[in-house]
């Protein structure tokens, strides 16, 4: 934005019903050329339509999935190529979607970008979702079906298989994008996850950088982690689990090690803070400063871990819009996860910033 597209702004925001003629009297500049100024920032998501809207200012903007998770696990010990008597469960879900409704109990004024189906599943989505965080960015797509993950548990809560459908983010275009875009410039800071198309990816990446929003980056999985580009300059977090930090880095991860290899390759790809989780052995961390270091988390009792990576990304983004350094985020990240490690929902429904507190100073002071 440069200089005279600011004085417009400017002028605006004292006075969001002032004429072209009057802005063209008070910036010195020809009707038309106001016009042309106005398009533009019409185009950067600065104003919203013609009359002058200035898109209300939002903490967080949560990009990506939004799901409906089904859970099934054995009541006894999980045997292969045979029937379980099992228990079930359905909740909603999409890595986005979760991290924004973390956000959301905690506080932290969160909207959320996503795109389910016109069916019922999408309907009950999003009326659940608009308690926690505002959905206006999000958009129902006709004659498709809303995202859908379900996951297999073991005795112990932990995954054994993943099944996921979500074609539907395939309808996302840079088109798409732009069209959205002035709920990322009224943002201060955009979460992204991976289940949009690559080039999308690439275009939230590249105009984030440009227009120096802050960025985290959360993968969805291994195989969506790869479509991320090379180049992810301007990403302020990247946070990622084993798996998901080899896909990018390009490296096996075998030991302590080369956990902060890979850390240090995301780097060198432009990333100023990197979190590398490691299920129940805590998590390494790695910034373009030289910041290092490993959390080991405590012993605790799971009841289901999906669901902790996402609560994990919403901690460490709550502590950071609040200030808090990395390792000390990182910590705060730990704790909102133990906490949906101790449910069986994918969102911890007793969460919010006290019950916070009182995780990390139990197991981090």
């Amino acid at each position: 934005m440069d200089e005279k597209e600011g004085l417009i702004l400017k002028l605006i925001k004292e006075d969001p019903f002032i004429s072209q003629i009057d802005l063209a009297s008070k910036t010195d500049l020809s009707r038309s050329a106001v016009a042309g100024y106005i398009s533009s920032l019409i185009k950067q998501g600065k104003l919203v339509g013609r009359a002058y809207i200035l898109p209300g200012r939002r903490q967080v903007l949560c990009v990506g999935g939004a799901n409906v998770d089904r859970k099934i696990w054995p009541k006894g010990v999980l045997e292969l190529r045979t029937s379980n008597p099992a228990e079930s469960s359905k909740s909603c879900g999409g890595v986005a979607r979760n991290i924004g409704e973390n956000l959301g109990r905690l506080g932290s004024d969160v909207s959320i970008l996503t795109v389910v189906g016109d069916d019922h599943e999408g309907q009950w989505l999003m009326e659940y979702t608009k308690a926690f965080a505002d959905i206006t960015p999000s958009e129902t797509l006709q004659g498709q079906s809303t995202g859908a993950y379900t996951a297999v548990l073991d005795h112990e809560g932990e995954m054994t298989v993943a099944l996921a459908e979500m074609s539907i983010y395939e309808f996302i275009t840079p088109e798409f994008l732009d069209r959205k875009w002035n709920y990322f410039a009224s943002s201060d800071f955009v979460m992204l996850d991976t289940n949009f198309p690559a080039g999308v990816l690439e275009r939230i990446i590249e105009r984030c950088h440009k227009e120096n929003i802050q960025l985290c980056i959360t993968p969805v999985s291994s195989p969506k982690a790869r479509k991320l580009p090379e180049d992810l300059t301007g990403v302020t977090w990247l946070i990622a689990n084993k798996e998901e930090a080899e896909a990018i880095s390009g490296i096996s991860i075998n030991n302590e090690g080369d956990f902060f290899k890979a850390a240090e390759l995301i780097i060198h790809k432009g990333v100023e803070k990197v979190v590398i989780s490691r299920g129940d052995k805590g998590l390494i961390y790695f910034t373009s400063k030289g910041e290092a270091g490993v959390l080991i988390p405590p012993a605790i009792s799971v009841i289901d871990v999906t669901g902790a990576g996402d609560s994990l990304v919403a901690g460490i983004i709550y502590a950071h819009l609040n200030g808090i350094q990395t390792e000390d985020a990182c910590k705060i990240g730990m704790a909102c996860s133990i906490l949906t490690l101790q449910s069986i929902e994918t969102v911890n429904p007793i969460l919010n910033n006290k019950q916070l507190l009182d995780t990390y100073k139990q197991n981090f002071k």
